[in-house]
C-alpha cells in the first residue's frame, strides 16, 4: 500500500497508468450499479402494474362479494333457486397489463420493446388463484377473506460492458384482497 502511495506522490508521470486503471475500474463499477438499478426499476414497475390488474380483478368481483356480505358475510356467491353457487370473475389481467405497460404479444410472451426495437422485458406464465370467502361463516371476524393470488414470470435482458449476459428471470408473487368496511 505504501508503494502505491509513493507512486501517486511521484512527479515523474509513473502514476498515469494507475490513474487510468482506477478510472476504468470506477466506470465499470458505475455501469454495474446503473444496470442493477435499471433491473430494479423494471421489476418494480411490472410488479405495480400486475398489482393494479389484480386489484381490478378483485374489484370486478365486488358486486358478488358485496351481495354475499349483505346476505350473511359470505364471499363471491350468487343466489340460485334453492341455494347459493360460487360466482368468480377472473377478469382480463393480460389485457390490462398490455394497456398499462404497452405490451404486445409475441410467441407466448407479452413483450415490451424499447424505442429502437429491442426487447426491454417479457412477461409470461400468469397464474391467478381466487380464494373465495366461505358462505355464511359462523365467525365472520376470523373467517378467510376474499383474496386473489397471482404469479407471473418476468424476463429482462441484461447487458454489461457491451456484452449481452443471461437474462434476469424472476417470478413475481402478488396478492390482493377484499375487506368489507361496514
Amino acid at each position: 500500500m505504501r508503494k502505491i502511495f509513493n507512486i501517486l506522490k511521484d512527479n515523474r508521470g509513473e502514476a498515469f497508468p494507475l490513474i487510468v486503471a482506477i478510472s476504468l475500474a470506477l466506470i465499470m463499477i458505475m455501469c454495474g450499479i446503473t444496470e442493477y438499478m435499471r433491473l430494479n426499476i423494471i421489476a418494480q414497475g411490472v410488479r405495480d402494474a400486475v398489482q393494479t390488474a389484480i386489484i381490478s380483478t378483485v374489484n370486478d368481483n365486488y358486486d358478488d362479494v358485496y351481495h354475499g356480505v349483505r346476505e350473511g358475510y359470505s364471499g363471491g356467491y350468487q343466489p340460485t333457486d334453492a341455494s347459493f353457487e360460487e360466482s368468480l370473475d377472473y377478469g382480463e389481467i393480460y389485457a390490462q397489463l398490455d394497456s398499462l405497460l404497452g405490451l404486445s404479444r409475441s410467441g407466448g410472451y407479452h413483450v415490451k420493446y424499447t424505442a429502437d426495437g429491442h426487447v426491454e422485458f417479457k412477461l409470461s406464465g400468469l397464474s391467478v388463484e381466487i380464494v373465495n370467502a366461505p358462505l355464511a361463516p359462523s365467525d365472520p371476524k376470523n373467517a378467510q377473506r376474499f383474496i386473489a393470488n397471482a404469479t407471473i414470470r418476468l424476463e429482462v435482458p441484461v447487458s454489461f460492458a457491451g456484452n449481452l449476459l443471461p437474462p434476469m428471470r424472476i417470478t413475481l408473487k402478488l396478492q390482493a384482497g377484499w375487506i368489507e368496511r361496514f
